[in-house]
């Protein structure tokens, strides 16, 4: 199938009153006009759309050298991966949830700079490879707009409790095994919340069907993009290296079990049917020691009253204040939404893992006495100051937390295709392409 960019609907009027011989000329090839594939909300998604997202998924498949599966199911699994990215848009933006063209510009600016580039010829760079630079705009914000979606509706509800990481270092097993590490590709065939046995019949058939095809050794980054329901579909269905306990409880029990590139049975959980494929293993040691940060911060949430524009405004006037002799531990008593406030904003003496990614970043980036920009996270925008730095050998305070940050990396993945698959089932949603 061509480009639909050069399969654009001709239509040529033959003037008859204004021409003496009109002439209708016929395009060479047929072409096929726009149509709705899909309806998610209020929104539609045209034909257009889905063949301009498959094309940039076909550039990354083939310089991945990764094998195609026909088209008819690559545009079944785009349709999906659009229908669920449609979705979370949607509920954000309901929710009020935005990303604004200054963060979009940041963001693109450090995407140029880790590409080596200023701004002008990161653009340059796109538009030479035929990207139109207005839409990879909005794309990045979409993806912004979803990551954000993800850390406030999954990642910041996900609670640990004290139990559960005493149970977790009790059954810690001890020794060289304890560290490997696992890479892991899987399939992920989503079923409804509410499915039916027969929905639960078919789904389990095709599932067979991809294990079957799996263990006679067809490539399994093209059975991910033909079978695959999950985020990562088109990339292969690859988790990357993580220790056991880092991956989710059904993968890493079936994992355990597997020899490098053999293939699970066929596995069942609340989000659906699963095949896991073990890519490689090795093994690894952890730091003797680890690097922690006494930081403080003041913290400003955003909710129904408070936007992100005025909760960022106000902590830039804040942080002006500061700069300018205010003493910090003041402004946080005053101003702070957080627990620490009584304490000036004190936060005691962090390790990695303690703190959000978004937080955990920024901080890191100072130097002892240093002040951050406003920085967003799940919880809302921060300022933080560190106060200072220090080494540590690793003590049960530290293995605690090691064991918090490893149970909730192996229940976000989980926590995050359930709340997917929630929001699938309560959105409308009609697939036009099914029909065809």
């Amino acid at each position: 199938m061509s480009n639909p960019i050069s399969r654009l609907l001709v239509l040529i009027s033959c003037l008859s009153g204004f021409l003496a011989q009109p002439v209708c000329a016929a395009p060479q090839e047929p072409v096929e006009a726009d149509h709705i594939v899909a309806v998610v909300g209020n929104e539609v998604i045209t034909y257009y759309e889905l063949r301009s997202r498959l094309e940039t998924a076909l550039r990354q498949l083939q310089k991945q050298g990764t094998p195609l599966p026909p088209q008819d199911v690559l545009e079944r699994q785009m349709l999906e991966r659009v229908i669920m990215d449609r979705a979370q848009v949607l509920y954000a933006r309901d929710t009020g949830m935005l990303v604004d063209d200054v963060q979009l510009d940041q963001a693109i600016g450090r995407i140029a700079a880790n590409n080596k580039m200023d701004a002008k010829q990161f653009r340059q760079a796109l538009e030479k490879d035929g990207i139109e630079y207005s839409k990879f705009r909005e794309e990045i914000r979409t993806e912004m707009l979803m990551v954000r979606l993800r850390e406030r509706e999954v990642d910041s509800k996900l609670v640990i409790s004290d139990g559960e990481i005493d149970n977790y270092l009790a059954n810690q097993p001890a020794g060289a095994a304890a560290k490997e590490e696992y890479q892991i590709a899987h399939i992920l065939l989503r079923a409804p919340e509410s499915a039916s046995p027969e929905q639960l019949q078919k789904l389990r058939l095709r599932g067979e069907q991809a294990l079957k095809r799996a263990r006679a050794g067809e490539n399994f980054a093209e059975l991910t993009a033909a079978f695959s329901d999950a985020p990562d579909a088109l990339k292969g269905g690859d988790l990357g290296w993580r220790p056991l306990d880092r991956l989710p409880a059904l993968y890493a029990e079936s994992a355990a079990r597997l020899q490098a590139g053999g293939v699970s049975d066929l596995l069942r959980s609340s989000a659906g049917f699963h095949v896991i494929k073990l890519l490689g293993k090795r093994g690894g040691a952890g730091p003797a020691s680890v690097q922690q940060t006494h930081a403080r911060h003041i913290l400003v949430r955003i909710n129904e009253v408070v936007s992100e524009g005025e909760a960022r405004r106000k902590l830039e006037n804040v942080r002006e204040r500061i700069v300018n002799g205010v003493d910090f531990a003041e402004q946080a008593r005053l101003y702070s939404q957080d627990g620490s406030a009584a304490k000036g904003g004190d936060l005691g003496w962090l390790s990695p893992g303690d703190t959000v990614p978004e937080f955990e970043r920024a901080m890191d980036a100072l130097k002892p006495g240093e002040l951050s920009p406003v920085v967003q996270s799940p919880f809302g925008m921060h300022l933080i100051r560190v106060d200072e730095r220090r080494e540590r050998d690793v003590s049960v305070e530290r293995e605690r937390g090691a064991a918090r940050q490893a149970l909730r990396e192996r229940k976000l993945d989980e926590a995050y295709q359930d709340w997917l698959r929630q929001l699938r089932d309560r959105t409308y949603v009609e697939n036009r392409l099914q029909e065809q």
